[in-house]
């Protein structure tokens, strides 16, 4: 049905699988190989850096580990081995990662948000040092991760102060005499690189389908901060958790998730009505109209314009407007009307959006 909308887009393991991101050679992804098929070129790498240490995980993120090269079964099939952060950020001693909602609501053309008013931070249960590969909860935030409200470094700006996690660790990092803008930056990049590499093979996977217009997508990148601020994706997760039941401090993050995510992609609006059925023609025009979509007088008004639309400046004026062009700017434009604390980050805003 034209009116139902769907939380997966078909092909979106494209991102999600961690095999196939971990291994797509991309910016801000550690090197990584997938066993058995990459062996060779693990075995090269390891020997023109033989210094460096590795992490073996499989696409359920189950087992991981730090390993030594010459311990791998390069046979073992499901697994891949990726290049391991050894100089992480530490705060109160601890590593720690994090996770950012991001909403993908077209593809082809493709739009995508990230929840902007918070971050999730998670810490590792144990400090980093003394450090032991044999303990994971040194360096693998699990489950039963240690959760800022618990972090001495965080405490006051956190607990006392009510900032969230996002606002504390930007605080945090001033204290120390270092730039948020410069992780966040990268951040955004890292995952429009991924989506941006990845959009092909979902357009192709939607062909199969009548409509693009049903779907969006709602997942969690998840990262982790060196030293020197430099950032790595880690994963992408499909369907992250929003429960609370762990965490009950967590749930005003969620719903908060939830009401920006669900008013961008139309299912809660700020006009209520009883079903995702259409409005009326009256209604739907007092959201957005032709009016809403005018752009570029000066070019529709020009004598190129009036004669024909072969020109593509004409493209985007009234009287040479395609009807699918027409639909995807009229969700477009209800998008960012309804944003609220979701930020788009492709296409990028024409002005500074912080």
């Amino acid at each position: 049905m034209p009116h139902q909308r769907v939380n997966h887009f078909p092909g979106s393991g494209y991102i999600t699988n961690k095999v196939t991101m971990a291994t797509s050679n991309l910016k801000y992804i550690p090197i990584a190989f997938k066993l058995p098929d990459d062996s060779k070129e693990l075995l090269e790498y390891t020997k023109k850096y033989p210094n460096n240490s590795f992490v073996q995980k499989d696409n359920f993120h189950r087992q991981v580990r730090i390993v030594k090269v010459e311990d791998i079964d390069l046979k073992s099939k499901g697994s891949f081995v990726q290049l391991y952060v050894d100089n992480p950020l530490l705060i109160s001693g601890r590593r720690f990662d994090i996770g950012i909602y991001t909403v993908i609501t077209s593809v082809e053309p493709l739009r995508m948000y990230i929840y902007n008013g918070e971050a999730l931070l998670r810490f590792c249960p144990e400090k980093y040092h003394p450090f032991d590969p044999k303990n994971l909860d040194k360096y693998v935030v699990g489950d039963d991760y240690k959760p800022i409200w618990e972090i001495p470094d965080l405490d006051y700006l956190y607990n006392t102060l009510g900032f969230n996690m996002k606002e504390s660790l930007n605080a945090y990092l001033e204290s120390i005499g270092e730039n948020p803008t410069f992780v966040w930056t990268q951040i955004e990049d890292a995952i429009r690189t991924v989506v941006l590499d990845k959009e092909k093979y979902i357009v192709d996977v939607l062909k199969k389908y009548k409509s693009k217009r049903n779907f969006f997508e709602l997942m969690r990148f998840d990262f982790v901060v060196d030293e020197e601020l430099n950032i790595y994706l880690l994963e992408a997760n499909m369907s992250p958790n929003l429960s609370s039941a762990h965490y009950p401090q967590n749930s005003l993050m969620y719903q908060q998730v939830l009401y920006n995510v669900l008013r961008l992609v139309g299912v809660a609006e700020p006009i209520v009505k009883n079903t995702l059925a259409y409005r009326s023609k009256s209604e739907e025009k007092m959201i957005v109209s032709d009016k809403d979509l005018a752009v570029y007088s000066e070019t529709c008004n020009s004598q190129l314009c009036r004669r024909s639309c072969t020109s593509p400046l004409c493209s985007l004026c009234k009287t040479c407007l395609a009807a699918d062009t027409r639909q995807y700017l009229m969700q477009a434009y209800k998008e960012h009307m309804h944003k609220g604390d979701c930020k788009r980050i492709f296409p990028p805003s024409m002005v500074s959006e912080q």
